[in-house]
């Protein structure tokens, strides 16, 4: 079973000031799935909180997926790719560059997406937007991806 942990990253959310719709999605994704949620946080737009949560969850070998959702724009306090490099042992670009693609489809701005995705250990670690529909894409995309990255992952390289 894929274990997925999911990092809203947002200061209103984290404020209590706006609802978390696309943690409801990212949720409902992964049990759509029959996956493990195996943690939820929301926090602050703040580099280092971000940082420090993704390290602990990859360090710990507590998800084998580990989505943050928001702070991927041009914002002043979009601060998530920044936070997330520090962690990212390696890079996945491949995986950033098909969810902007698929974004790209509906969006003309999803070019102004700055998320990363990387690997820590044995966790594949992806940042997508905040907003709910630009979640829903990802996750599309995502769900062909995570099953065979979390084999890899985890040490299933053979190949038939």
């Amino acid at each position: 079973m894929i274990r997925v942990a999911v990092l809203t990253v947002s200061d209103g959310v984290a404020a209590g000031v706006r609802r978390d719709t696309s943690a409801d999605a990212a949720v409902g994704w992964v049990a759509h799935h029959g996956w493990s949620l195996v943690e939820h946080r929301i926090v602050p737009d703040e580099a280092a909180v971000i940082t420090a949560a993704l390290a602990e969850w990859a360090d710990r070998g507590a998800a084998d997926l580990i989505i943050t959702l928001g702070g991927t724009g041009f914002g002043p306090r979009d601060v998530t790719p920044e936070a997330t490099a520090p962690v990212i042992e390696r890079q996945a670009p491949g995986v950033a560059e098909a969810l902007r693609a698929a974004g790209n489809e509906t969006t003309r701005f999803a070019a102004l997406g700055r998320g990363l995705a990387g690997i820590r250990g044995k966790a594949l670690i992806v940042n997508l937007p905040g907003s709910e529909n630009a979640v829903r894409q990802g996750l599309a995309v995502l769900e062909e991806i995570v099953p065979h990255a979390a084999e890899l992952l985890g040490g299933r390289t053979e190949h038939s």
